[in-house]
């Protein structure tokens, strides 16, 4: 079974210092997602070997922002929704994989 998480971090920094890559590795879900990572490009660099990192940060520093962690690399990435309003804000990020396939 793959399993999902979605977590509202409210500012991943925060959150680490309060035990979130102890929580992270505990779940040990296929696919992590997270929200409010409120992060600028560069500013947090996560040792998480076992997973493919991707980041969506917002224009306007420590504010919003998504990350998906995933074991597998998805087929595609899609960063925003193209609604400029709120791609701005780094609100929005999906991974898409084919899973179980045979080909």
């Amino acid at each position: 079974m793959t399993k999902f998480i979605s977590w509202n971090v409210n500012g991943l920094r925060a959150a680490i210092k309060h035990g979130f890559l102890q929580v992270f590795n505990e779940m040990d879900a296929d696919f992590f997602c997270i929200q409010e990572t409120k992060l600028a490009p560069g500013q947090l660099d996560l040792d998480l070997p076992d997973y493919h990192q991707y980041w969506n940060y917002a224009e306007k520093k420590g504010y919003s922002g998504t990350a998906i962690f995933a074991k597998q690399p998805p087929l595609s990435v899609q960063y925003g929704i193209n609604v400029p309003e709120f791609d701005h804000e780094g609100l929005t990020q999906a991974g898409l994989e084919l899973l179980g396939s045979n080909n």
